[in-house]
């Protein structure tokens, strides 16, 4: 920040907001064109697309349940809900507020309801299972990330579209935020050249953070690890922003705070001795919404939404750092660190004529501060600042305009922020790749993965 005080820095405004254009490029990507065809052409026809979901957790019925049938009710309707446990599916529909009826069978729910599309918000590794057979089963797919946790699954995923030619979308909710579209804007204008290096360093507190290692995530045959679960929506973050396809990874990571290192432990937070002393201790019940959903729900699959973080089984990393090469040549230095004090993030472009950078820090901000902000350095120039203010929805305003997106026939696609199956392996096979590597110690080379050949893809046109 150099001697620029905290007063200069927020009196700075956007002053290059007007610089940051966008290339003119087509406005509907091949997803978003297959979605808003179908919304489109029932709508036409009086009709509203038929939703069907698998997986009714709280990611389920919070963003892709209720919120749904809330804002969008003129578009779809549910015909069908499914989860494994019966007590969570018959709970999801009165919380949704949908009319459908409920199955613990996802065969008979496909076969019964014959939905336009099917929504997977299931455990991470299981998505290949619903994705695949929905295809075949004749939906298209929304998805929820990680698109999938091996590369195994990945591929037949990737066979499974190219077999039945159904489409799957994965929800990048980040891509959509008005910050990281913003991001967006100022690379592709070319205000710092041609990217050469990034830096980005995300950090999970130790409430978030801590939460991963009490739910399923714990462990990698559940989850992929965090490098998978949570670092696919920044692996995807770089892919975007870089324009260019992963070419190989090499990764460090361990487990130093959660898991086996604690100092003692229990089942979970509500029946545990130590709840006075462990700086960890979380009483769930105090959430009547989890509460209704799992607590009441245990009898039923002996899942507990509440486990101890520091529980012999967790075999995730809750330290990790990643070395990326892009096929463009960039390199990107890359860490995720799951007990920091904040919540946020830091990065950083270098660039052959500037520097980009933000620092954000989620769970540090106040009321009267309602905007992020991004520096951008000339080289041989003065810095700039730019103000973006907090969107409106959730996940930094990302989520209602990636749902307006998907299920308002016509909406534009400007910034190419519709992600398939390809952008959804990508991501995926960074931390694949990166998870490998921690094991073996070598470099990963992301051909080796997958069918899928990294390519230099340029897809937008700089203006420099």
């Amino acid at each position: 920040m150099g001697n620029i005080s905290r007063r200069q820095f927020i009196a700075a405004s956007g002053a290059i907001a007007g610089a940051a254009m966008v290339s003119p490029i087509a406005n509907l990507s091949a997803e978003s064109i297959l979605f808003s065809e179908r919304a489109g052409s029932r709508i036409a026809d009086g009709k509203k697309l038929r939703l069907a979901m698998v997986g009714t957790g709280i990611r389920g019925i919070t963003m892709w349940g209720k919120d749904l049938v809330t804002t969008y009710s003129d578009y779809i309707q549910f015909v069908g809900l499914c989860d494994k446990n019966e007590g969570r599916v018959n709970f999801a529909k009165t919380y949704i507020g949908a009319n459908c009826p409920v199955y613990t069978d996802f065969e008979n729910m496909m076969k019964e309801t014959k939905p336009d599309v099917l929504i997977v918000t299931t455990m991470d590794c299981t998505h290949h299972i619903f994705i695949t057979r929905g295809m075949e089963l004749g939906a298209d797919i929304i998805t929820e990330k990680p698109l999938t946790t091996d590369e195994t699954k990945l591929q037949a995923i990737i066979d499974a579209e190219k077999r039945t030619g159904r489409k799957c979308r994965v929800t990048f909710n980040y891509r959509y935020s008005p910050h990281r579209a913003k991001i967006w804007e100022i690379l592709r204008s070319g205000e710092i050249g041609e990217i050469e290096a990034v830096d980005f360093h995300w950090y999970l507190d130790t409430s978030h953070g801590a939460d991963y290692f009490r739910r399923w995530h714990r462990k990698v045959e559940n989850s992929g690890s965090l490098l998978v679960h949570k670092a696919c929506h920044h692996f995807d973050l770089l892919n975007w922003w870089i324009d260019s396809d992963p070419e190989s990874v090499y990764a460090l990571g361990a487990l130093n705070v959660y898991g086996k290192n604690g100092p003692f432990r229990g089942k979970n937070c509500r029946e545990c001795s130590h709840n006075n002393e462990c700086n960890f201790y979380w009483d769930i019940t105090k959430d009547p919404t989890l509460t209704n959903l799992y607590v009441a729900n245990e009898k039923y699959d002996g899942y507990m939404r509440d486990g101890c973080v520091f529980r012999e089984d967790v075999n995730i990393f809750d330290k990790m750092a990643a070395t990326i090469k892009y096929m463009n040549g960039v390199q990107v230095a890359y860490s995720l660190m799951a007990y920091s004090p904040y919540e946020g993030y830091r990065i950083a472009f270098n660039g052959t004529k500037g520097r980009l950078d933000a620092w954000i820090q989620e769970s540090h901000r106040t009321s009267d501060l309602n905007y992020d902000e991004l520096v951008l350095y000339k080289n041989f120039g003065k810095r700039e600042y730019i103000q973006i203010p907090f969107g409106m929805t959730g996940h930094g305003g990302g989520d209602g305009l990636l749902r307006d997106q998907i299920f308002i026939p016509g909406t534009e696609d400007p910034m190419k922020q519709c992600a398939g199956i390809r952008d959804g392996a990508l991501s995926c096979l960074i931390g694949i790749a990166a998870r490998k590597s921690i094991y073996s110690g070598e470099p990963v080379k992301i051909a080796d993965l997958t069918s899928i050949v990294p390519g230099e893809m340029k897809q937008y046109k700089r203006i420099l």
